[in-house]
């Protein structure tokens, strides 16, 4: 967390910080080559074993959607048929999508551009830490960034968040870069990169914003009538930047445009100010909490300030908080009366600032707080940890009153790792007293070397201390690529052992969005809370898809995975149809011998529908746009994804978006669109809308519809007999002579 290559001052007492740090007369030997062995670091823990991971099958069906229909491309459609989007704007949707074009659809294909992101996101930061506090400082927050355990488990996942903190970084890098020259471009950069982070998570994009804004007003050497000037060409920039895909949308009439999923009236803008806005931090308006008691406790613990030390969260990211703490607070009373216009102080108030808005917002948010979400705080964790760990070594060095600073902020740092280790039990149990010696020895060694000649034996001690305070992030960031650790793939990712009763936080962890029956991570299908994957929903490790072809999370032998709903059951077996054989990556064939893509991501689960009854409906299909409709997200995504074909979710993720009516059912199957529908249990959940919705399509599909018999499409097992005999889901065709 410090760094021994800057110059010790040689004053007494703790000087204050130069208003504008001079740049470097050229960057040291060491610098380059230690920024490429971190980024090195960084893509292998992103990237190793990926073809091993699940992704996030809702976002994996959106992503082959969008490759198969420009017009789902653009608005983030679930399926290619256009009938409901995903419960987010599409931006990160949209450059998968486009990798996926390119490249043809697979997980390495869907995942390149993110893991690049990711990388970009290290470099930026390196390169502003730099600009202030020196090649050190800049490598450290580097470190912390590409180790921290949450940030690896999420960059290896095909969820936004990652493309998020990209963009926000780079936003907040220009943002400083505006303030220590004063230029207009960087700020106008900066809320272009804001208002593209609005695009990929709505409000959470914003969140760091006020940072920004604040330190620019404050600390930029220009006069008034000039910063009122840039900030209002750089709202105008933000206000574009945000909303041009939601102005877009409404500029679409509602019966040419899909359903806005997770809003309540099909509408952008109820998207953005409700699930994805006020609900998040209040609940209600389908997430979690709202009142109620759940807090977004499900996932990540209880709401309220010590959230992220918890069981849930404390292993994920809370490791460098205490020293990140340390540092801001010790880093601005250092600056003490330095200028209005101090770059240095500039720095601390904005990666500060971030860190504290995001801690807030997570900690005390009552909506739907996944544990993935604290992705966010890692890079101003980061920047404390560099640049305000150098202002510690220097005020260590320079005057008594400051000397026990750095070793109390290594010694809470040591204390707080082995506290989190310690509730791992039987998990490398070597390694919290390793760090505990370590830390101390580090300790030992700056006040034994603080003063005199031995510069190198200080920079043993800093580097000593540096090791033992990433140490145990480290290793639960290797949990992931190594398999050892993590939880639920790609629908809640966390690294390291379980050691939270949150839904979600190890192996097995599940949960669903807004409580729904049935369960899932919330934005991905998922398991039942505290159990094992629901097999249909994530496929468990070895799982299989139709024809044979090889999953990210298991090798592919032609078996056809069991019925949704099921909680933990094993896979029957089954052959499919035209028997399909095929490997990763060499493609495998689809359900019904047509050519596919033997890695697609998470194409193994199939979403409450056999192998048999797929192939059967495709091949009754006649000509309709829509494959089937099924109640829910989670289960149209598998079946997308096994298919290939559109699958229109009625009412979206929770089952509370009013996407169906039965006045939009029947013009769909009088006009030829659809002709089958999955009505009753097994189908994840929903309840369609709330409004009762849910109950007369039921009650019409029923009277009018005919029922496809299991023997119409296949002979079964005796497993998967006994296992159909317990899922009241139902399949029934229509035909534009039923609607009267």
């Amino acid at each position: 967390m410090t760094s021994a290559t800057a110059p010790p001052h040689a004053a007494t007492e703790p000087p204050v910080p130069s208003p504008s740090p001079s740049p470097s007369p050229g960057a040291p030997r060491w610098s380059l080559p230690v920024l490429s062995a971190i980024l090195v670091l960084a893509a292998v823990l992103y990237s190793w074993n990926l073809s091993g991971a699940g992704l996030n099958s809702f976002y994996s069906a959106a992503v082959l959607s969008g490759t198969e229909s420009w017009k789902a491309w653009f608005f983030g459609s679930l399926d290619a048929g256009n009938f409901l989007t995903v419960d987010k704007p599409p931006l990160a949707l949209m450059v998968m999508g486009l990798s996926c074009r390119l490249l043809g659809y697979g997980t390495w294909q869907m995942m390149l551009p993110l893991i690049v992101a990711a990388l970009a996101t290290i470099w930026i930061l390196h390169s502003s830490v730099k600009r202030v506090w020196g090649h050190g400082a800049a490598a450290v927050a580097a470190l912390v960034l590409a180790l921290t355990p949450i940030t690896v488990a999420i960059n290896r996942d095909n969820n936004p968040d990652t493309l998020l903190v990209f963009l926000m970084v780079a936003g907040a890098a220009l943002g400083l870069r505006a303030v220590r020259g004063g230029r207009l471009l960087p700020l106008v950069g900066a809320a272009a990169c804001f208002g593209l982070a609005f695009n990929t998570k709505m409000l959470q994009g914003y969140i760091a914003l006020p940072a920004v804004f604040a330190v620019y007003v404050y600390a930029t050497d220009l006069g008034w009538t000039k910063r009122i000037r840039n900030l209002v060409l750089a709202a105008v920039t933000l206000a574009v930047s945000s909303f041009w895909w939601a102005a877009a949308v409404s500029l679409v009439p509602a019966f040419e445009r899909p359903y806005i999923g997770g809003s309540t009236d099909g509408t952008a803008w109820d998207l953005i100010t409700g699930y994805n806005g006020f609900g998040r931090i209040l609940g209600g308006d389908g997430n979690m909490g709202g009142g109620g008691g759940g807090g977004g406790g499900g996932f990540a613990g209880a709401a309220g300030i010590g959230r992220m030390f918890n069981d849930v969260l404390g292993g994920q990211i809370s490791w460098l908080l205490p020293f990140a703490g340390i540092a801001l607070v010790g880093g601005l009373v250092l600056c003490g009366r330095a200028p209005r216009t101090d770059l240095t102080r500039a720095a601390l108030v904005l990666w500060g600032g971030w860190t504290v808005l995001h801690y807030l917002t997570f900690a005390m948010a009552e909506g739907t707080m996944h544990p993935y979400y604290t992705t966010a705080l890692a890079p101003g964790i980061a920047a404390l940890c560099g640049g305000g760990g150098v202002m510690l070594l220097h005020a260590f060095r320079a005057g008594r009153r400051w000397v026990w600073v750095l070793p109390l902020a290594l010694g809470a740092t040591g204390v707080w790792a082995i506290v989190l280790l310690r509730r791992a039990a039987g998990w490398n149990t070597w390694l919290w007293p390793t760090i505990a010696v370590v830390m101390a020895l580090a300790i030992a060694g700056l006040l034994v070397f603080r003063s005199g000649r031995r510069v190198r034996l200080l920079a043993v001690s800093v580097a000593a201390a540096v090791v033992a305070g990433v140490a145990g992030p480290a290793a639960y960031a290797w949990s992931v690529p190594s398999g050892s650790g993590g939880g639920m793939g790609g629908t809640n990712p966390t690294a390291g052992p379980s050691t939270g009763g949150g839904m979600g936080s190890g192996p097995g962890g599940g949960g669903g969005r807004g409580g729904f029956p049935g369960g899932g991570s919330g934005e991905g299908p998922g398991g039942q809370p505290g159990g094992q994957p629901r097999s249909g929903q994530d496929t468990p490790a070895g799982g299989t898809a139709p024809g044979g072809g090889e999953l990210p999370d298991g090798s592919g032998n032609g078996q056809a995975p069991g019925d949704a709903g099921e909680a933990g059951g094993t896979p029957p077996t089954g052959t499919p149809p035209d028997n399909g054989t095929g490997t990763a990556g060499s493609g495998g064939t689809d359900a019904d011998g047509g050519t596919g893509t033997g890695n697609r991501p998470n194409g193994g689960g199939m979403g409450g529908a056999s192998s048999e009854l797929i192939a059967y409906l495709k091949k009754h299909q006649d000509g309709a746009k829509w494959l089937l409709a099924v109640s829910s997200s989670q289960s149209a995504a598998q079946l997308i994804l096994s298919s290939g074909e559109p699958v229109i979710s009625m009412w979206g993720w929770s089952g509370s978006d009013n996407a169906m009516t039965l006045a939009r059912l029947k013009e769909l199957v009088k006009k030829g669109e659809l002709h089958y529908v999955q009505v009753g249990g097994g189908m994840g959940g929903g309840t369609g809308g709330g409004s009762g919705v849910s109950t007369q399509v039921t009650q019409w599909v029923q009277e009018h519809g005919t029922a496809v018999e299991e023997s119409d499409y296949a002979a079964t097992s005796t497993e998967e007999s006994a296992s159909q005999a317990e899922d009241t889901s139902a399949v029934y065709r229509l035909d534009p002579s039923d609607v009267t």
